[in-house]
């Protein structure tokens, strides 16, 4: 089986967790660390096996079937699927999870490796695949045509052991939507994967408010064929959720979802500095006064373990010294491993779990202890736009290596918008106090250059940092106009430009010819175009309506009405004039002859031409 590196999890976990047996057909395990600044890293992982021969009698037992139908419909080799939101904190959090291996870009990312003869039939094919994923997690995958999608050539390598790796026939793509936002209607279908539903187990403390109030959180599939030395292959489907969740916010009660800033004399003070006074507070370090239960982290017990899960790997640990107090349910063992920062416990399938982690002592070696120290990660990242105005621009991106010596050399990938045309002439690295490019940065170049509403454009650079150095990289764009109805609704926020992606390259000695990678992404960007007024249409259709219905109106007006003169107009006319006429004058004897006639009289007097009714 291949080997997967983890930052931070001790060598007992690492080899009871990464080199599980391939026969055991499911296991699930949630691994708890606490991080700097009041902040819990929760792991979850949940990983099912099966059999190449029971795949395809479809005898899926603790496969996803659903899952399991799409990848063979869709003639999927192996599938990586990312739904991440926030930002990692490297510089107060140190390394990243699992290397950064189940961590995707802000939105959502997918890549695989497909099974076809020509490049069309990949393209058919990875959209069947992007159609089916969309309707089974709820999310908008079925949004990455071909300008979202590209074909990596250096940046990622198959996690599973492929026999025909350099076969013609695999083709790998890759798609992502910076812009799509992860929510609760993605975690369901997540949660249905599972064998055990969400009712037993960690994942009964998977619930949305928890996840999507955290400060980052990543959901990762992944789908890989694993051969292991002497044995028959099998296919494996490992769901992963990370997420560092704050303490303080989520101890506040349920009862006061409003958060509100507690009261001045509640304010932990660093009462050592010599400016403390009752008026003037310093904030304390919250890392060694951290004090938290299970229920008030997610809000709710553990139910017991899934009865399907391997009994051989501990449901829950957590990554804390031994000289920290942990207090837990009743019939729970625990275990101390032998690094002195990680335990884990053995839970009965009927317990429900509590865990109590209670403030350090006053001693001042066991404050100073509180806490793992953050790994530092091997490579610092941080990019950002350039320049001003709507029509260029530019991207750069600070790299800083902080092993004091040891070279990191990695892959740079950018998947770029065809509304973005890339400069690959301006693309330049350098050293931080040197103004000169430095030629021997950059060690090799792959650019796939835009088509204008067709594909996106692709950039990969293998690059190289000196030990305590920090690298520039940078290049100038150009900004396209788009057309009317290529715009968003909110087309004054930006357009999402996606993540970049760094396979950090470090030789694994144990394999000829094969790298451990260690990943990481940036932030997204936000890129602005040219945008038009889009109340000037508006403006122009009503006044170009008003100024046709006035043209037009006048003009039939003209055409249609037929002008005559008053002595002109036909006889009948003539008649009806003179009988309205006699009828006023016979009106007005009526009125001023009243008294003179009789009542008989009057009521002859009639209009002419106009027959008296009769009762």
């Amino acid at each position: 089986m291949r080997q997967f590196f983890f930052s931070f999890f001790s060598l007992i976990s690492f080899i009871s967790y990464s080199f599980a047996s391939s026969s055991a057909g499911y296991h699930e395990q949630l691994v708890l660390r606490p991080l700097p600044l009041s902040a819990l890293l929760a792991s979850f992982n949940f990983r099912s096996n099966i059999t190449v021969s029971e795949f395809e009698a479809h005898n899926f037992r603790f496969f996803p079937r659903s899952l399991g139908q799409i990848i063979q419909h869709a003639g999927t080799r192996e599938l990586h699927l990312r739904f991440s939101s926030g930002r990692w904190d490297s510089e107060s959090w140190g390394a990243r999870p699992w290397d950064g291996a189940r961590e995707g870009g802000t939105g959502v990312e997918l890549w695989a490796w497909l099974d076809a003869e020509t490049d069309e039939e990949a393209d058919h094919k990875w959209l069947t695949l992007t159609n089916a994923l969309s309707g089974l997690f709820c999310a908008s995958l079925n949004f990455i045509d071909g300008t979202r999608t590209t074909r990596p050539v250096m940046s990622f390598q198959p996690e599973g052991d492929h026999i025909d790796a350099t076969d013609a026939n695999t083709h790998l793509l890759y798609g992502v939507l910076p812009h799509e936002v992860v929510c609760t209607e993605n975690l369901t279908p997540f949660l249905k994967l599972l064998p055990c539903k969400g009712k037993a187990g960690i994942a009964t403390l998977l619930d949305g408010h928890k996840l999507f109030d955290s400060s980052w959180q990543s959901m990762a599939i992944d789908v890989r064929p694993i051969c292991p030395t002497g044995g028959e292959c099998v296919l494996q489907t490992e769901l992963t959720i990370d997420m560092v969740l704050d303490i303080d916010r989520s101890k506040r009660p349920r009862d006061n979802p409003i958060p509100r800033p507690p009261p001045g004399h509640e304010l932990p003070c660093n009462t050592s500095k010599p400016y403390h006074s009752h008026d003037t507070c310093f904030p304390a370090d919250h890392e060694a006064n951290q004090d938290w239960t299970l229920s008030q982290i997610f809000g709710k017990y553990m139910k017991g373990t899934c009865p399907l899960t391997d009994p051989t790997v501990p449901p829950v640990c957590l990554q804390v010294p031994n000289s920290r107090s942990v207090y837990v349910s009743d019939g729970v063992l625990e275990k101390k491993n032998l690094d002195r920062v990680s335990r884990c416990f053995e839970i009965s399938p009927d317990t429900n779990f509590e865990m109590v982690l209670p403030s350090p002592s006053n001693d001042d070696q066991v404050v100073t202890d509180a806490l793992v120290k953050p790994e530092t990660p091997l490579l610092y990242a941080e990019r950002s736009f350039t320049g001003h105005g709507q029509e260029r621009g530019g991207v750069q991106t600070i790299l800083r290596n902080p092993s004091p010596d040891i070279e990191v050399e990695f892959i740079y990938m950018e998947s770029l918008p065809w509304f973005m045309r890339i400069y690959l002439h301006t693309m330049s690295a350098r050293v931080q106090g040197s103004k000169s490019d430095d030629k021997s940065l950059i060690q090799e170049t792959y650019y796939r250059p835009a088509l204008d509403r067709a594909r996106g454009s692709q950039l990969e650079v293998r690059m190289r940092i000196p030990p305590a150095s920090t690298v520039f990289l940078t290049y100038d764009f150009e900004k396209s106009i788009l057309r009317y109805t290529e715009y968003p609704p909110d087309a004054n926020r930006g357009f999402d430009v996606a993540a970049a992606v760094i396979t950090i390259l470090n030789k694994d000695e144990s394999k000829t010819g094969r790298f451990a990678a260690y990943n990481l992404r940036t932030t997204t960007l936000l890129c602005s175009l040219p945008t038009p007024d889009f109340s000037m249409p508006y403006n122009v259709i009503i006044f170009t309506s008003t100024a046709i219905a006035l043209a037009f109106g006048g003009m039939f007006n003209i055409m249609v009405r037929r002008f005559v003169a008053a002595d002109e107009g036909p006889e009948l006319g003539l008649k009806l004039l003179k009988s309205k006429l006699r009828a006023r004058i016979g009106g007005l004897f009526a009125k001023f002859g009243k008294g003179n006639k009789t009542q008989e009289e009057q009521d002859k007097v009639t209009e002419p031409g106009v027959v008296e009714s009769k009762e």
